[in-house]
């Protein structure tokens, strides 16, 4: 009883001391307020030790990028002149065709999942395996891949090319210090400029320059259980991905008992034949990822949410509650960006 009787007191003096209840009410808020700013400051300044903003790309400007442009979409470049790079990384659908694996000319498959080309100019290296070190040495890949486009070898690109009056002078404005401008690298370098030119910032790139309101409160919730989980010692950095290898099934694996995949494949093995590099992949990048389905190296999950809870299981042997999951998907998509106009096929 005489506790109560002095919480009673001293809520009475404090509203005798505001003037009333009235009073009261507003200094309470004004306090709950204060301490949700601070809360939301010092969550920010946890997400900016983390996460960074997409670093600014290429300009779409110049001879260069609109010849890397032309070529993006070029059918010419494949063995039955109707395969592009935009059939597998649609530009209008966020870089991706939304397949497991993507059909080639032929429509064989590949052997894994076509991931985004937005936002990827910043990454460590490309690919899966990381066997291409920039867009410039990427874009040469697909062209000769047997599966994806089929040209027999360089020299039948540079023929499809040179075989169209227009390319004579896109070539010669992209490369004025150059005699005779159209050869395979160069085809790969303008592609590769285009490529450096594709970024989608976001509502979280607002959030991370200071605008407290540009996520919800679930969002919120999803950022702060996703760096308390410790999702961020792999998704960090400007993409929250794409700068790092790491092993799928570091802690519980073999990855294929929890995807269900139907190849066991080895990764970054296969191109470096190291045998430390076993089921080591490129941390995909999470931009767009809510857009970006089906997920992992071979598409094999097709759900977000049940793609985070294998991520959690295998790789930081946490087993997460629907309410978390449902919080770091919200969160995943204020990653969702807007696509450049410039990007799109008949766009200036």
């Amino acid at each position: 009883m005489k506790k109560v009787y002095i919480a009673s007191l001293a809520i009475s003096m404090f509203m005798w001391s505001c003037g009333g209840t009235g009073e009261a009410d507003k200094k309470l808020e004004q306090i709950k307020n204060a301490e949700k700013q601070q809360q939301e400051e010092a969550l920010l300044k946890k997400a900016q030790a983390f996460f960074k903003v997409l670093p600014e790309s290429k300009a779409f400007e110049g001879a260069l990028a609109e010849l890397g442009k032309k070529l993006y979409y070029e059918t010419a470049l494949s063995i039955n002149n109707e395969m592009s790079c935009n059939s597998c990384h649609l530009l209008d659908n966020f870089g991706v065709d939304n397949e497991a694996t993507s059909p080639g000319h032929d429509g064989t498959r590949g052997g894994r999942n076509s991931p985004s080309v937005y936002n990827a100019y910043f990454h460590v290296a490309q690919f899966w395996d990381g066997r291409a070190a920039d867009l410039t040495e990427q874009a040469k890949g697909p062209i000769l891949n047997p599966i994806e486009m089929g040209l027999k070898s360089e020299d039948d690109a540079v023929k499809a090319i040179k075989n169209m009056d227009e390319y004579k002078e896109m070539f010669a404005k992209a490369f004025p210090e150059v005699k005779d401008p159209i050869n395979y690298h160069n085809i790969a370098v303008a592609i590769g400029e285009f490529e450096s030119t594709l970024s989608t910032p976001a509502p979280f790139d607002v959030y991370l320059s200071g605008d407290l309101a540009a996520l919800n409160d679930q969002q919120k919730r999803g950022m702060e259980t996703f760096i308390s989980s410790g999702c961020i010692t792999c998704h960090m950095g400007p993409g929250l991905g794409g700068n790092m290898y790491q092993k799928f099934g570091l802690i519980n694996g073999p990855y294929w008992e929890y995807t269900k995949s139907t190849k066991q494949d080895e990764g970054r093995f296969e191109h470096t034949k190291n045998e430390a590099d076993k089921y080591f992949f490129k941390v995909p990048a999470l931009r767009n990822v809510a857009k970006t389905h089906p997920y992992f190296h071979d598409g094999s999950v097709a759900d977000l949410g049940e793609a985070v809870k294998i991520m959690a299981i295998t790789q930081l042997s946490k087993e997460l509650s629907d309410d978390e999951v449902k919080d770091i998907v919200s969160f995943l998509e204020s990653l969702t960006g807007e696509i450049p106009a410039h990007a799109l096929l008949g766009a200036l």
